[in-house]
């Protein structure tokens, strides 16, 4: 049997707001060789059945107490049959039918990775939009000399996985550990302007601060030389607030935003100078709180049967985007559709 061109590794956890929009994108894609392999940990509200309906081809189950993200996607690259893994959120869908071929079409024989332009939705802070634009620009850069990337949205060979599998132990940017491996060992990293994704981000405070702690942390464990400091927090808090300010008033946002700019800021630099200085082992509890800030408790082993910005648009492109309002509303709950004005 002929293995397909790519496998769709999905890690996901209580999801069923969102997943319903990105199956919805891949059934849409202009390359049909493909599987969906879906990672699980541990969801109780519903979104095993929204995949179920959809037809996901492969449902790994990943205990809650053993996941971390480079585990959640060795499970799934070990159950890939692809030539290719491409990587996405579970609360990302993609905004163009030719999404999965601008990543695959930039694999030339020395490229191990391949990464998408990522932008928000209605529910996006202004200051997420801006790192969006900032970390994603609109041009391809064909060998970047660093190893940013972000697996919301990107592609590996998988016969280099089984040569570099993830690093199960860190807290976050397995992406950039990854890719850092990589580039060592002579292989390089591609970016995809066109290969775009809407990444939804609608955290509490807590999230906000949790994600950047839990990046921070793993950001000391790859590149150690690197540091943090109480300065570093109120000059980047400081000074990213006021180019914030400034973007806002351009764009006519300004008194809308003017209490949400600072309040993201801060959280996101708080939380990078926390874990930055957190030094030794993570404790047990901590190492929950980064993976299920919501939950008290870990949920429960999840075990097979259980189902508990305006973006660059060349002439004629128009007609590649997806259409989401058709997709049923029990896959948005609270929401009635996508909004394709977004899009």
């Amino acid at each position: 049997m002929t293995p397909p061109r790519a496998s769709i590794i999905i890690r996901c956890y209580n999801e069923a707001e969102h997943i319903g929009n990105l199956l919805h994108g891949i059934s849409e894609q202009t390359v049909e060789d493909i599987e969906v392999v879906l990672v699980d940990s541990g969801s109780t509200d519903g979104t095993l059945k929204i995949a179920e309906e959809y037809g996901v081809d492969q449902i790994e189950y990943i205990d809650p107490e053993n996941f971390s993200f480079g585990r959640a996607l060795n499970y799934g690259c070990e159950a890939a049959n692809g030539n290719f893994c491409v990587i996405a959120s579970a609360h990302v869908y993609p905004k163009r039918e030719d999404w999965i071929e601008q990543l695959l079409s930039k694999f030339d024989d020395d490229i191990a990775l391949v990464y998408g332009k990522q932008r928000g939705n209605e529910v996006t802070t202004f200051s997420e939009n801006q790192i969006f634009e900032q970390w994603f620009p609109e041009h391809d850069i064909d060998r970047q000399d660093h190893p940013f990337c972000n697996n919301a949205n990107a592609a590996i060979r998988r016969s280099l996985w089984e040569e570099f599998p993830y690093d199960e132990q860190v807290t976050g940017l397995e992406d950039v550990d990854w890719a850092k491996r990589v580039q060592k060992d002579g292989y390089d990293i591609s970016y995809a302007a066109d290969a775009t994704i809407v990444h939804v981000h609608d955290e509490t405070a807590k999230e906000v601060f949790n994600r950047y702690r839990r990046e921070a942390y793993a950001h000391k464990q790859i590149i150690p030389n690197q540091s943090f400091s109480l300065f570093d927090f109120f000059k980047l808090s400081v000074s990213n607030i006021f180019a914030d300010y400034k973007a806002a008033i351009d764009d006519g946002e300004f008194l809308n935003q003017l209490l949400e700019i600072p309040r993201f800021r801060l959280l996101q630099f708080w939380g990078t100078y926390r874990g930055f200085s957190k030094n030794g082992p993570l404790p047990d509890q901590l190492w929950q709180r980064f993976y299920y800030p919501d939950r008290e408790n870990y949920p429960e082993s999840n075990q097979p049967g259980e189902t508990s910005t305006e973006e660059r648009v060349d002439q004629g492109e128009e007609s590649k985007h997806i259409d989401y309002t058709d997709i049923p509303s029990r896959y948005n709950p609270g929401r009635e559709d996508v909004e394709t004005d977004s899009l």
